[in-house]
């Protein structure tokens, strides 16, 4: 059964001047998260801003504004096919598992925009 379900779009561009920051990496991105986004050159503006879409798609899925749960607890990390998943800590994996939830991502990004949709489901 779905139980929440958010989307979110970033302009890559916009991007780019946070990006720049390391605070913004600290604040914003978990360790595995960094380790993965750093890896990519030349793509990793478009992957963090997805990565960052992914973030804010799952807030809303929650319920929960930004402030909801500290943004490097939602880390969004790839299996080895490629595929987005959450690797949620602290606080945003204890809201799950308290409501026994399970959450589903799909990230997109063209044209210098990245999307993110979450999927909230009752386990």
């Amino acid at each position: 059964m779905i139980a929440g379900v958010g989307a979110d779009m970033v302009r890559v561009e916009r991007m780019e001047k946070s990006l720049a920051s390391e605070a913004f990496w600290q604040r914003v991105f978990g360790a595995e998260e960094r380790a993965f986004l750093k890896k990519l050159s030349p793509a990793r503006k478009a992957a963090s801003a997805a990565n960052f879409a992914a973030k804010e798609a799952f807030l809303k899925a929650c319920g929960k504004g930004l402030g909801g749960f500290a943004l490097a607890e939602i880390q969004v990390l790839r299996e080895k096919s490629g595929a987005p998943y959450y690797a949620l800590r602290g606080a945003a994996a204890a809201h799950l598992a308290e409501k026994g939830l399970h959450a589903a991502l799909s990230l997109s990004h063209e044209a210098g925009l990245a999307l993110a949709f979450a999927v909230l489901e009752k386990s």
